[in-house]
């Protein structure tokens, strides 16, 4: 499982990074992380910064949070239907 960074820490890594007083690869294993990682992170900043395109940090959690509060109403609307279904059977003519 991939480790997780406090945002601080990416944060101030992606600082120094983009300061370019060091290689890459040296500033990543200087804080003890793979330059794959660092490149990411840099990404990643850049996209939130809007120096880049692409889907920011904050538009993701919001499209992770309304998928999965879709899928607890989907379930609500299921249990509903199940329910409707099992008491609509008592109140059939016979």
């Amino acid at each position: 499982m991939a480790q997780r960074y406090p945002k601080e820490f990416r944060d101030d890594v992606v600082k120094v990074a983009r300061l370019h007083q060091a290689p890459m690869t040296q500033i990543a294993k200087d804080f003890g992380i793979s330059a794959a990682t660092l490149y990411e992170w840099i990404r990643k900043a850049d996209i939130d910064d809007g120096a880049r395109p692409g889907v920011t940090s904050a538009q993701s959690e919001e499209n992770r949070e309304l998928r999965r509060r879709n899928r607890v109403l989907e379930q609500e609307v299921e249990i509903l239907r199940r329910a409707t279904a099992y008491f609509a059977k008592g109140l059939a003519p016979k």
